[in-house]
């Protein structure tokens, strides 16, 4: 006879599960049974396609993609790995100030990044131009486009990963384990590859897997810069768009593929040592930098560090503010109005794709800050058979590259299904709900799980000896104390959800379609002044989200104290 306990996590399980299997598991399945078909039968034909002579282009960009993923894993780790170093070890003037700065990449949405690093360094972008004018050279001494505008983009919009973990663990280190290593003669080099280095190692494999991640399904870059380079994730979607859904099935399990194994190297690497402290950190340590000429080039790197940071978010401003036919032939704008944003503000139809975008992100939201509640709490709280399993299937979908999550959900609910309750999701306004659903889950359920890590399991226990039901002491003990957590994770999907762009494109219609997809019509439709427009209004509502977050948060974290 199944105790209380146990009818209690066999009842969370359900729902877990059902989503996980009918979202995750079962469009992967799906995806991986189509890429076996042609014609009807099923056969190796696809691969032998995708791998042979006849069809060289797949084989060149699935190369393309691994070696731009590492390439960008080292850029980024060789921005932000220093800049956290610098701005989080040493004390000078501005330094709180240059560190908050260090992650506003994050604040501009994929395609919007792009299309302002275009404009910037791009061939009549605004920096060669000038350099051009005031040298009196012929021509602009450089541009960015195809692999280098790749990696540009990459390495500034991805450091962040590698400048957060790093600056979080470098928090972490107990200082005295650095001074005893200095006490008894290692000098500052040794010191950081003998101590400090390897107890950043976790911090520093979590970004690379971010960053090559993200870079495996990078669409907005390879899209609006690659001028005929070749990568994976935009073969996915000229199959797709061809119609040839059996070859988009095969190189989206692929890239899947190659993204897992990557993880699973990763988590080699890191598993070969045990990378924990003996001891307990006493808080952050700085050292006041005394030598003027150090602290005042720190400055200077600072000063440096903020005008590349906040470039392309100026030239974005400086686009929206550029009236439609001012800047065709000119080198520079020749005038500056509201004109674009009183377009917006006065045409209804406008604010749709805004509207769209609001809304889907909403409703994905509130699905996963409901789910992330439950699956954390049962993964953490609970002893069931299968935990490891479930905790695979719930970080699949970060795991995945957003390309194909976007196909997975496209063959497999392209016709009617028990998941989709008897109907065709695909051409409907809920299939971008649930693509942002399923892609953040693991953001909402990973940040709850850090937070029930920590909660000690008498509270509970306490509140249910008092005499208080399950659910109760539930609602009033566990849900208050995880609240923080599952809100940070919820709110950092809703920023990404606004600008989300690489699914999208591969799902949205017409009456759906959210500001990032408009973005891109815009610019096929060289409204430039709207399209940034639209790129500032995303820009703020995910500014917006972050302020209220981060204030929400401190309250919280402040009550909680």
């Amino acid at each position: 006879m199944i105790n209380a306990e146990k009818r209690k996590t066999i009842l969370l399980l359900i729902p877990i599960i059902i989503v996980l299997v009918g979202y995750v598991l079962y469009p992967l399945i799906e995806t991986m049974i189509e890429s076996f078909k042609k014609d009807g039968f099923i056969s190796l034909q696809n691969y032998q396609d995708f791998f042979g002579a006849k069809s060289a282009a797949n084989f060149e960009a699935l190369w393309n993609s691994v070696w731009i993923s590492l390439v960008s894993v080292f850029f980024s780790a060789l921005i932000g790995v220093p800049l956290a170093y610098i701005f989080n070890r040493y004390d000078f003037p501005g330094r709180k100030f240059f560190s908050n700065i260090a992650i506003m990449p994050i604040v501009l949405p994929s395609l919007v990044g792009v299309m302002a690093f275009m404009y910037l360094y791009g061939e009549a972008g605004l920096v060669p131009n000038m350099i051009k004018d005031l040298f009196n050279l012929a021509e602009v001494p450089f541009s960015i486009g195809g692999i280098s505008g790749i990696l540009i983009v990459h390495a500034y919009t991805m450091y962040p990963y590698f400048y957060m973990t790093t600056a979080s663990a470098l928090n972490n280190i107990d200082p005295s384990l650095e001074e005893a290593a200095n006490n008894l003669g290692a000098n500052r080099f040794r010191v950081f590859w003998k101590v400090t280095f390897p107890l950043l190692t976790p911090g520093l494999v979590a970004a690379s897997l971010l960053v090559f991640m993200v870079s495996m399904a990078s669409f907005s870059a390879p899209f609006l810069l690659a001028g005929g380079f070749r990568v994976l994730s935009l073969q996915i979607y000229f199959s797709k768009m061809n119609g040839d859904l059996e070859m988009a099935a095969t190189q989206s399990v692929i890239l899947t593929i190659v993204s897992v194994s990557f993880l699973l190297f990763m988590r080699w690497y890191q598993n070969r040592k045990d990378y924990r402290m003996s001891s307990k950190g006493i808080g952050a340590h700085r050292s006041e930098v005394s030598n003027p000429v150090l602290k005042w080039s720190m400055v200077t790197l600072g000063i440096l560090a903020v005008i590349v940071l906040l470039l392309p978010h100026v030239t974005l401003l400086i686009l929206s503010l550029v009236p439609e036919g001012a800047w065709t032939w000119q080198t520079y704008p020749t005038a500056f109005s509201l004109e674009n944003f009183r377009l917006l503000f006065e045409n209804p139809n406008v604010w749709d794709p805004v509207r769209n975008s609001l809304i889907m992100s909403f409703i994905a939201c509130l699905g996963v800050f409901i789910f992330g509640i439950i699956a954390s709490y049962t993964l953490v709280k609970r002893k069931f058979i299968g935990k490891n399993l479930l905790d695979i299937l719930v970080m699949l979908p970060w795991i995945l590259p957003a390309t194909v999550v976007g196909m997975n959900l496209v063959l497999a609910f392209n016709e009617p299904s028990v998941f989709s309750f008897g109907k065709v999701l695909v051409g409907s306004f809920w299939i971008l709900p649930l693509a942002y659903f399923v892609r953040f889950i693991p953001l909402v359920v990973r940040s709850a799980s850090a937070v029930l890590e920590q909660m000690d399991d008498s509270l509970e226990e306490a509140a249910q000896n008092l005499g208080a039901k399950w659910f109760y002491a539930f609602r009033r003990v566990v849900i208050p104390i995880i609240l923080p957590g599952v809100l940070s994770g919820t709110l950092l999907a809703f920023v990404q959800a606004v600008g989300e762009f690489p699914t999208s494109v591969l799902l949205y219609t017409l009456d759906n379609r959210p500001i990032s997809i408009e973005i891109m019509n815009q610019l096929r439709m060289f409204n430039m002044g709207i399209a940034a427009a639209y790129g500032m209004i995303q820009v703020g509502l995910i500014a917006i989200v972050m302020i209220i977050s981060s204030k929400f948060l401190k309250v919280r974290n402040q009550d909680a104290l």
